[in-house]
């Protein structure tokens, strides 16, 4: 059955401006970047706009960027200069943004504009490779700074049409994420076993086991090993929530990030199919 309903995503982002930079660091994303153009790939032309749930903007409450010509946040340190000058032009969307606020509110959810907000790099780092023609528009919702797995469930349900409306629904973080224990071997084992709990929850527990487990994620084998605070891991439950009870499958796994870390992404529901034109159905 071919549908042009859009699935969701949880992206792992990678590590501050990395499309960006030049060096022999930056070959660590090769497979995160492949995995993203294989992305793009997939969903062909349907996405008419992208609304991303990035782990670098956490607020009392929801916040929408409303601004139509978003600027950069530079939320990073010890890079290099030039990494401070960079810029993803996308535009925003008002128009999305107020259509975002409506259907948090229909839920019962509080939601309010920003219309200053930036992109951050957990949006423009996966952006650049994804689109890097910087025409599709783009507008972010921040994490509520309490964590409650199960409202940020309930927002990715609220969100759930914008999928039939050609809107792609990105959950940016990271399926590890211990800044302290990147460095060495300490992060190996934790980013190893949290991975591996991923995999059992997203892709091969049923539906309401699914979200059962999101919600009780801490009791998984070296949660807070891997989540010291949660705020890359919250997005998650965004882009489940607005894929129901779709399955989930990798979409980028590797196993030697940065030295021996293990890191994954994930897509809800299926591959999209785009309308055929006339000529291509006769």
């Amino acid at each position: 059955m071919k549908t042009s309903r859009l699935p969701t995503y949880f992206l792992s982002h990678g590590g501050g401006p990395w499309p960006y930079m030049t060096g022999g660091f930056r070959s660590n994303f090769d497979k995160l970047e492949q995995s993203l153009i294989e992305m793009r790939a997939e969903l062909q032309d349907l996405p008419k706009a992208v609304l991303v749930v990035s782990g670098h903007w956490e607020e009392r409450g929801f916040v929408v960027s409303s601004g139509s010509n978003p600027g950069m946040v530079y939320d990073y340190s010890g890079f290099p200069d030039y990494l401070y000058q960079i810029k993803y032009g996308a535009p925003g969307s008002p128009e999305l943004a107020r259509h975002v606020q409506d259907l948090l509110h229909s839920a019962g959810i509080d939601a309010r504009p920003d219309p200053t907000r930036g992109f951050d790099h957990g949006t423009f780092s996966l952006m650049k490779p994804l689109y890097p023609n910087e025409d599709i528009p783009v507008v972010q919702l921040s994490l509520d700074a309490g964590y409650d797995p199960a409202l940020h469930l309930k927002v990715g349900r609220a969100l759930a049409p914008l999928r039939d409306e050609g809107v792609l629904i990105i959950g940016s973080g990271l399926s590890y994420h211990n800044l302290s224990a990147i460095q060495g071997t300490a992060g190996h084992g934790p980013s190893r076993h949290f991975d591996a709990w991923l995999q059992e929850t997203l892709i091969r527990s049923p539906f309401d086991k699914r979200t059962e487990r999101l919600v009780e994620w801490e009791k998984a084998p070296a949660a807070r090993a891997a989540h010291p605070r949660e705020d890359h891991l919250i997005p998650l439950m965004v882009a489940v929530g607005a894929a129901k009870d779709e399955p989930g499958t990798v979409t980028y796994h590797q196993k030697d990030f940065a030295g021996g870390l293990t890191a994954s992404s994930f897509r809800f529901g299926d591959i999209p199919s785009a309308p055929q034109s006339i000529g291509d159905a006769q």
